[in-house]
């Protein structure tokens, strides 16, 4: 079996698959990738199932060493790269040798980027997924984010898809400068929508994967909504009394007590995990036809591979 040393961890660096479902219930948060396009894209461009575990990047990268020669893809946030005396820019296929480190040099644009191994990464499922829950300390590599020295095992199965020859290009969506489309909660009246909706937010230095805590001016106010428990999940917006509005993100909690303005389309979740503190972020009210077709718009956007199973 092959495996990848960190030699430098990078700011951020956890594995994720595409996260631990159907475990709500138990209070168990689904976790996996911020940015689900990213993650698929890579797999894809690796040959891998969609399932398949990736590392992925925040911020700053990591330089990692493969043991044995290695076929990698990078998607997600645009990096430069540097493999040996070579360089280039993600989104990048590349086949490493045995021995030879790839680093994450500057970022331009993005916040978070995928790394996919041929075969992916063979940790052991922890509850029917091998994502990283930072807060709960499941699955990844004992719960955590990497480590320097820490060795990640890759599968050495065959690749399921054969990837596309088309040219590689970054998400049109990195940008320091987002609109994110929500459904707004039933509770909202429409003056309450057209408010929040005309505030501007900065996502601020105290975000994480659970949640962005969001700040700028807030033209509504927490009694304008119910305070009802209830289920939450990867896109809820909730408002916070004395803090503002939280975008809950993929290590969501299963239930919140807070006000819930609504709910990002999962078509725009991508745009959501690829924000870095300091990114300013709206929010447009759509419907629920129109998430739909966004959510069919980006999964036709993915790149395609020819099914080898």
């Amino acid at each position: 079996m092959n495996a990848v040393s960190i030699d430098r961890p990078g700011l951020l660096t956890t594995i994720q698959d595409e996260g631990r479902w159907g475990r709500q219930a138990l209070g168990v948060p689904v976790s996996g990738p911020m940015d689900w396009w990213s993650h698929r894209a890579a797999n894809i461009l690796a040959g891998n199932a969609r399932s398949a575990a990736t590392l992925e990047v925040t911020i700053a990268g990591p330089s990692l060493t493969p043991r044995a020669p290695l076929a990698v893809a990078v998607t997600g946030a645009s990096f430069e790269l540097y493999a040996g005396s070579r360089s280039t820019r993600s989104p990048a296929r590349l086949t490493l040798d045995a021995g030879e480190a790839l680093r994450f040099g500057p970022r331009m644009a993005g916040g978070r980027a995928y790394v996919a191994f041929r075969g992916g990464i063979d940790v052991p499922l922890v509850l029917g997924s091998r994502a990283t829950d930072l807060r709960s300390a499941l699955g990844g590599l004992g719960g955590r984010a990497l480590r320097s020295g820490d060795v990640v095992p890759i599968a050495s199965a065959s690749p399921v898809t054969s990837p596309t020859d088309d040219e590689i290009e970054p998400p049109e969506w990195l940008a320091a400068a987002a609109t994110l489309r929500f459904i707004p909660h039933d509770d909202m009246e429409d003056r309450a929508i057209e408010r929040f909706s005309a505030s501007i937010f900065l996502v601020s230095p105290r975000s994480d994967r659970m949640g962005y805590r969001l700040d700028g001016e807030l033209a509504i106010e927490a009694r304008d909504l119910r305070r009802v428990s209830r289920p939450v999940v990867m896109g809820t917006i909730q408002l916070l009394p004395a803090a503002g509005p939280v975008l809950l993100m993929a290590d969501a909690q299963p239930t919140g007590g807070y006000p819930v303005v609504g709910a990002v389309i999962s078509g725009d979740l991508p745009i959501a995990g690829q924000l870095a503190p300091g990114d300013s972020v709206r929010f447009a009210p759509c419907t629920r036809e129109a998430a739909l077709l966004a959510l069919l718009e980006r999964e036709r956007a993915l790149p395609r591979g020819r099914n080898l199973a």
